[in-house]
């Protein structure tokens, strides 16, 4: 068996191949390499989040039956140029770089590797959350400029304190979960919506509710952590931003789509919010003139909550352990349905 290790700067080539190394010592490996992330995720062909030349991918895939890779174009175009592909396996959650009905058409099984950035995820939702309550980026530029405000100690300026504030979650998966366990551990009462869970996966003292705006009303911190679907973009907007406690602090890890950011902007211009942390967007960069850029008391941060060594070689790890099962005749653990 042949493979095709298609690797880019996060997910590189030597750590996916050492990963199939350690459960395939003899396979053949070729390998190609895209600069992601210096040239951003974008549409190519008929699939979204990609990066990398269909045409090189192509040339690269003659003779190959398997294709391990996390961010190259696996189109329909690629897909019917490579006959003799039998398996692709996507580094990521979510395989959007490959186009699924073209891969069945084709008869190619498509694996991913869910979870693989769940600990580093939750790890920058949590400081994320501290960083937009507490105003930390704000006060450190403060000081760097010379500045010492005593007047921070205000009691109409001092912050919230995340023991005893209500946290909502929209979203109880591998990222959202370990959030709640964070914010519970800090003493925090913590609302779950996620309409994709019964009340015993919740963990003990972290309460269920059955709708958004359950969650949301009266909440202090409310951080998302829902997969994008056609439903559900746009869900926090300016009514549901209304729902929130006064004061109140708003966190996005998750998609940018989720959140409508103009109404953000307006909650946090009029003062009715707190403060945001964010470090998904509408617009990846943002343009210079975004008003996310000029509103209050917000932290931004360019997509990198699942940047971690721990996450490459995680999924290399699953990936390759799921084209370790397929070369031995095996269902894949994490093939796509």
């Amino acid at each position: 068996m042949k493979v095709l290790v298609a690797g880019d700067r996060f997910m590189t080539v030597p750590v996916m191949t050492a990963a199939l190394r350690h459960h395939l010592p003899d396979v053949e490996i070729t390998s190609i390499a895209n600069d992601f992330p210096y040239t951003p995720l974008a549409s190519i062909g008929d699939v979204d989040e990609a990066v990398g030349d269909e045409e090189e991918l192509i040339a690269a895939l003659a003779g190959v039956e398997v294709c391990f890779t996390h961010t190259y174009p696996l189109t329909r175009r690629v897909l019917e140029a490579c006959p003799q592909l039998r398996l692709v396996t996507v580094c990521r959650g979510g395989p959007v770089n490959v186009n699924l009905p073209a891969a069945a058409d084709h008869g190619v099984v498509v694996t991913n590797t869910p979870g693989r950035n769940a600990a580093a995820t939750a790890e920058h939702t949590v400081a994320m959350i501290m960083a937009a309550v507490r105003q930390i980026p704000q006060r450190n530029a403060e000081m760097a400029a010379g500045q010492w405000r005593g007047d921070y100690y205000d009691y109409e300026k001092v912050p919230l304190q995340i023991e005893g504030a209500v946290v909502a979650l929209v979203g109880y998966g591998a990222v959202g979960s370990r959030v709640a366990a964070a914010m519970r551990a800090l003493g925090a009462q913590v609302r779950v919506y996620d309409p994709f869970i019964d009340s015993g996966a919740l963990a003990d003292g972290i309460e269920r509710v059955s709708t958004l705006e359950a969650a949301l009303r009266d909440a202090h911190i409310v951080t998302l952590h829902a997969r994008l679907t056609a439903e559900n973009r746009g869900m926090l907007g300016a009514e549901q931003l209304a729902l929130l406690s006064p004061g109140a602090v708003v966190v996005n890890c998750a998609r940018g789509a989720l959140l409508d950011a103009e109404a953000l902007c307006d909650a946090l211009e009029s003062g009715y919010l707190h403060g945001a942390a964010l470090d998904v967007l509408p617009m990846e960069p943002l343009p210079a003139d975004h008003r996310l850029l000029r509103a209050p008391h917000v932290v931004l941060t360019p997509h990198i909550a699942g940047a971690s060594r721990g996450s490459a070689e995680v999924a290399a790890r699953i990936g390759a352990e799921d084209i370790a099962r397929f070369a031995r005749g095996e269902e894949p653990l994490h093939a796509v349905r």
